[in-house]
């Protein structure tokens, strides 16, 4: 385990580097998802292949999650990318990385892009979207629910989720119940400034969007096309918003693919992944 200091907080960090001196190929950065995620969604799925594929990978908790700190206030979009900015200073990760991001992490991932362009190499939104006017609203609602179903009726509500969901499951509820109620979390992010569509279109680097064929946010994927002038998506049917966690192996061929630059593989599903369909 590693704590970076950013001058604001510490912030939990896993460096996951290719085994036995291999040469590092690229640097990916991989950025979770709002408050029952962690880095762990990655370093049990797609971090160990892509280390191995001579990738240098870079996981993190977000602050607020994890074994990061947890300040009482400051959880806007804007002090996330901050965030992954100073992270990156401080461990002198210079040059253009590969961005990750899985849900909310996903729109972290996309902003520090649109901020600095020189330094992203490309995005993955995972089951993710820029922060658009309409992404504000309905992460509002999302949270909203949270606050009132978890924080304010927890005990029924991690009752219900233990019997319904596992143990487990119910430990990373109550925990994200805890930091709703306890920070300004909730109110912070849907007051986030968003991007215009042509801050948006302005990221020029590839952008590859996963999408589970089940999953609401899988109807974004002719927009993303549409709106950026580097981008494929690719939607995985039978899944919803846990694709990551459910289908690794078919979403890390994908990002791998495209940090490789395999740009032959664009209108075709990896061979562990037959039933994807890519767009």
């Amino acid at each position: 385990m590693a704590m970076v200091d950013t001058g604001q907080l510490r912030l939990h960090v896993q460096r996951m580097s290719p085994p036995d001196g291999r040469p590092v190929t690229a640097t990916a950065v991989l950025v979770h998802g709002l408050l029952t995620d962690s880095l762990a969604s990655y370093y049990f799925t797609i971090a160990p292949p892509f280390a191995l594929a001579g990738v240098d990978v870079v996981m993190y908790d977000l602050r607020g999650h994890g074994r990061s700190g947890r300040p009482a206030t400051g959880y806007t979009l804007d002090d996330n990318i901050d965030d992954l900015e100073a992270l990156l200073d401080r461990m002198e990760v210079t040059g253009p990385v590969h961005l990750v991001g899985n849900s909310y992490g996903g729109t972290v991932a996309f902003g520090y892009a649109a901020r600095h362009p020189e330094r992203a190499a490309s995005v993955s939104l995972i089951e993710s979207e820029p922060a658009t006017t309409a992404w504000a609203p309905k992460l509002g609602a999302i949270l909203d629910r949270v606050l009132h179903e978890l924080a304010h009726n927890e005990d029924d509500a991690i009752a219900w989720i233990s019997a319904n969901r596992g143990h487990n499951t119910a430990r990373l509820a109550k925990g994200a119940a805890r930091l709703a109620r306890e920070t300004s979390l909730s109110q912070d992010i849907p007051a986030s400034g968003v991007l215009t569509e042509d801050q948006i279109s302005a990221v020029h680097c590839p952008v590859l969007g996963i999408y589970g064929g089940d999953s609401d946010l899988a109807l974004l994927a002719p927009w993303l096309e549409s709106v950026l002038p580097d981008c494929r998506t690719v939607v995985v049917p039978g899944h919803e918003h846990s694709v990551l966690v459910e289908a690794a192996g078919t979403v890390g061929g994908h990002i791998l693919s495209l940090i490789q630059g395999a740009r032959s593989q664009e209108t075709s599903a990896p061979a562990s992944a037959p039933a994807a369909a890519v767009r």
